[in-house]
């Protein structure tokens, strides 16, 4: 009875992985602004419902808006004209900008479909050596972040971590192989993490040079987000992120490619 009952449940398990495996399969298709190929389950409009849905929370957990609209309108002056002028403007996507109060965290993020954020404490360092705003870094920061949305991170991120529930569900009913099966699932989204950032950059180096941005400062912003790490960063091979230095060699790459 007990061999019997183990061949139901690896049957089934590897039922379970099959369809994981062929559902996968059919969710592939071909990135029109990368050129890479992709698992993606969501529509253009579910991944704006998402962004839209989530923006007041990401908004809160930073302490809300900035107060002075005139940086506000800086933010989207700039986030509109790298869209407009750019591939960007074919998308689809539903751009917004949001500059946060948050002064102490240095980041900048995208949601799916095109809710774009950046806090204060990285917008306050985009400066020259005056003091004054450089808007081609503010540009570079904002044209990285508008890369993730074309290239679908989130929605690709979704996939996966869809892919991964239902293949650690089937190792799970069929061998207990659950655990491993997860562990190599993490893996893999952390390893796509990094080239994720790499391609954004990328992008962002092309929005930047379509919309009349010189793509050069966003090297600058590298080395801002290099201080702000400090002598102490996560090394590359545990993090999601790429070093600085290796993102600096793939821009310099990208300008050469583009221009």
């Amino acid at each position: 009875m007990r061999r019997g009952g183990f061949k139901v449940r690896l049957l089934i398990g590897l039922v379970i992985v099959a369809f994981a495996y062929l559902r996968k399969c059919s969710q592939q298709t071909e990135n029109p602004y990368t050129g890479k190929t992709q698992s993606i389950s969501l529509t253009p409009k579910q991944e704006i419902a998402i962004g839209l849905q989530q923006a007041p929370s990401m908004a809160q957990q930073h302490g809300g808006l900035f107060p002075d609209n005139r940086y506000q309108e800086i933010v989207d002056k700039i986030g509109q004209r790298l869209v407009n002028n750019s591939i960007a403007k074919r998308s689809g996507y539903q751009y917004d900008f949001h500059l946060l109060r948050d002064d102490r965290a240095i980041n900048a993020f995208a949601l799916p479909g095109g809710q774009i954020f950046i806090t204060y404490a990285l917008f306050s360092k985009l400066t020259d050596q005056s003091g004054r705003l450089n808007e081609d870094m503010l540009a570079g920061v904002l044209g990285h972040e508008i890369g993730h949305v074309l290239g679908k991170h989130s929605n690709e991120r979704i996939t996966e971590a869809n892919f991964w529930k239902l293949l650690t569900m089937g190792a799970s009913v069929g061998a207990d192989l659950g655990s491993l099966a997860n562990s190599i699932g993490q893996q893999t989204l952390l390893k796509n993490g990094r080239g994720d950032e790499l391609e954004s950059d990328e992008l962002g180096v092309r929005l930047m040079l379509e919309a009349g941005y010189n793509p050069n400062y966003l090297i600058n912003v590298m080395e801002i987000l290099k201080a702000a790490a400090g002598p102490n960063r996560v090394p590359e091979f545990q993090s999601t992120h790429p070093d600085p230095e290796n993102r600096i060699e793939k821009i310099q790459e990208a300008i050469r490619k583009y221009k």
